[in-house]
């Protein structure tokens, strides 16, 4: 479940970034794809360190 939302996240932080910074379409896809990787990867982690945890 973190994975997820922090997925979505990532994706709208990558767009909002790539509009703040004026990049047409493919710009936001890249800067949305972007960050939904490295969102998704700190949400495994998280997980995983969470799952430990409990």
């Amino acid at each position: 479940m973190i994975v997820i939302v922090l997925s979505i996240i990532g994706v709208i932080v990558g767009w909002r970034t790539a509009t703040k910074r004026k990049g047409d379409l493919m710009d936001k896809l890249q800067y949305g794809a972007a960050y939904f990787l490295a969102f998704a990867v700190a949400g495994v982690i998280i997980t995983v360190i969470v799952d430990r945890f409990i």
